[in-house]
């Protein structure tokens, strides 16, 4: 699977665009889960030793409070864009960058992390569920025995969607920037209990938001 015709959306400019956009009108008006509900999973997660997977504009790890002054972080996506505008963002952390697909085996090098974010990641990457979960499968050896894996999505199924959810559902799944129609509940918990012993999902909207601890072996 070629998760590259989600990422390329991703120019300069429409991430000059993407906060208001995005964290200041859709997670609210049409998904249904304020962005501080999302920097608040950031809160009660990050480590001093975290990757960010999917970056985005690095909004996230700029608003969060970590629980270091000087964290260690390492940024993957296979936008290049994305990783220089997140980057920039958090510049006072001097993150490490990795341009990788994450669908395929990858290796940021160095000690096991002990977070790892992936905030709308799942439902910009191609396939269903199912196909998705080698992503859990590839980041699993990156994570510290005593790690989380956390993170949200936008599932496609089993949730409430109005007027304008619905309009850029159609839009997105069309032209390829999400993947998500059949994305459930049930089944990113399946996805997720392949590779780990206790998870967590609230769904808020049309947001699943989820925590992953105790990578199985």
């Amino acid at each position: 699977m070629d998760p590259s015709r989600g990422a390329a959306i991703y120019s300069p400019f429409v991430l000059s665009l993407y906060d208001v956009a995005v964290h200041g009108v859709s997670n609210t008006f049409a998904w249904g889960c304020p962005t501080s509900e999302l920097v608040a999973l950031y809160d009660a997660n990050v480590s001093a030793r975290h990757m960010d997977i999917g970056v985005g504009t690095g909004l996230f790890l700029d608003r969060c409070r970590f629980p270091v002054p000087d964290p260690a972080i390492a940024l993957v996506d296979l936008n290049q864009n994305t990783l220089r505008f997140a980057s920039d963002r958090i510049r006072r952390y001097r993150p490490k960058v990795h341009a990788a697909n994450v669908l395929e085996p990858f290796d940021p090098g160095g000690e096991p992390f002990e977070s790892i974010g992936m905030t709308y990641l799942l439902h910009c990457l191609p396939g269903d569920l199912r196909s998705k979960s080698v992503v859990f499968r590839n980041i699993r050896p990156m994570l510290s025995d005593r790690g989380v894996v956390f993170g949200a999505t936008i599932l496609g199924r089993g949730v409430p969607k109005n007027r304008l959810a619905s309009a850029l559902m159609a839009v997105y799944n069309r032209r390829g920037v999400f993947s998500n129609r059949e994305d459930s509940e049930e089944r990113l918990r399946e996805a997720l209990e392949e590779h780990f012993d206790r998870v967590e999902i609230t769904v808020r909207g049309m947001v699943a938001i989820f925590t992953a601890r105790r990578p199985r072996k």
